[in-house]
């Protein structure tokens, strides 16, 4: 890991948090990455106070994620670095809110929640192209975990 990363130290503050940990800077598939090193912190979350914890840990998650994707996309000059993964941990961790602790439905949620940020179907690519700014990449996130936490919900009850 270079420890400058374009006008911003890989050590800041803002770096640390919006690559999440830096597992955004994985040369390959960063926002899979991402999402994966959500997964842990989720289950821990989890554990220590259940959905409620979970449910906090989101908005806080989003709210940070605001303000380091916008310091980071400033000091960097670009718009929505692939880098930046703090989005996919608050969208990843929408549908683990009824996973609960199933290895299954942890994968299900996971595999839900990357199908709809690639794929990005009505709302999210309308978010994606059309809200600006830190609130844009990480809204397009939540809206993507809701509709995997929507999905999981559907093979909850069908299991």
């Amino acid at each position: 890991m270079t420890t400058k990363l374009n006008n911003i130290s890989a050590f800041h503050p803002a770096t640390i948090m919006a690559t999440w940990f830096w597992s955004g800077l994985s040369p390959k598939a960063p926002g899979t990455l991402g999402s994966l090193a959500a997964l842990p912190f989720g289950y821990g979350i989890y554990m220590l106070g259940g959905q409620v914890y979970l449910m906090e840990a989101i908005v806080v998650v989003f709210l940070l994620g605001i303000l380091v994707t916008h310091i980071y996309c400033k000091k960097t000059g670009r718009t929505d670095p692939g880098e930046v993964v703090i989005d996919e941990v608050a969208g990843q961790w929408i549908p683990l809110l009824i996973a609960g602790t199933s290895p299954l439905l942890y994968l299900l949620a996971f595999v839900f929640f990357r199908i709809f940020d690639i794929w990005k179907p009505w709302p999210i690519g309308w978010m994606d192209k059309n809200i600006k700014g830190a609130l844009g990449v990480m809204v397009d996130d939540i809206a993507a975990g809701v509709l995997a936490l929507g999905a999981l919900a559907l093979i909850k009850q069908v299991i």
